[in-house]
């Protein structure tokens, strides 16, 4: 492997870990605001179905957590989950997350309870879940089955979570992410698909 080739790997691990980072920053520094300085006040910017207001959530609600041990569960698999969405292309992590927010936003605000308020970064978690279980399907190549088995294995029983089951939790937010993810295993797959030919 030749220098350059090395600077080029050095540079797009570097740039993985700086989005990684700019998220994960991103959810404890709003979450730490609205606990010390809002009092949970900026849950109200979350996803309220049939709302005209709550549409703004769509955009604020995946950086919104219920607290500190609702934050914390998400931080790691939203870790881990991204980084296996990055490790063909980094590319692929904004289109995942734009359509996962897209699709999972309007999801709950059409589907949800009226009146309840849809927070947390759960929504892109499984929209990174839908993304990384299928995306091995429509690509159909060894990288990307190896990462769908992976994640499989890892993560295959949260897809319980898009059932209805606790009080509090947005099974709505965990279905249409993990639909909006595999809405753009299939797009990027085209996409990809298409470049070949």
């Amino acid at each position: 492997m030749n220098y350059r080739k090395d600077n080029s790997i050095s540079y797009e691990i570097k740039n993985r870990v700086s989005i990684l980072g700019k998220f994960i920053g991103v959810f404890w520094f709003s979450e730490l605001l609205d606990l010390l300085v809002f009092k949970g006040g900026l849950d109200r910017f979350g996803i309220i179905p049939h709302d005209l207001v709550g549409l703004r959530g769509i955009l604020f609600a995946p950086f919104l957590h219920g607290g500190l041990n609702h934050l914390i569960a998400n931080t790691i698999p939203f870790v881990v989950l991204s980084w296996f969405v990055m490790l063909q292309e980094t590319s692929d992590f904004w289109v995942v997350t734009l359509l996962t927010m897209i699709v999972g936003g309007f999801g709950v605000w059409l589907f949800g309870v009226p009146g309840s308020v849809h927070i947390g970064a759960s929504i892109l978690i499984f929209g990174y879940l839908g993304f990384l279980l299928l995306r091995g399907y429509f690509q159909r190549n060894f990288v990307s089955i190896f990462l769908s088995v992976i994640v499989s294995f890892l993560y295959g029983g949260s897809v319980l979570g898009m059932l209805p089951s606790r009080h509090g939790i947005s099974w709505e937010g965990h279905l249409f992410g993990f639909l909006g993810g595999v809405l753009a295993a299939k797009l990027i797959a085209n996409e990809k698909q298409g470049s070949l030919s």
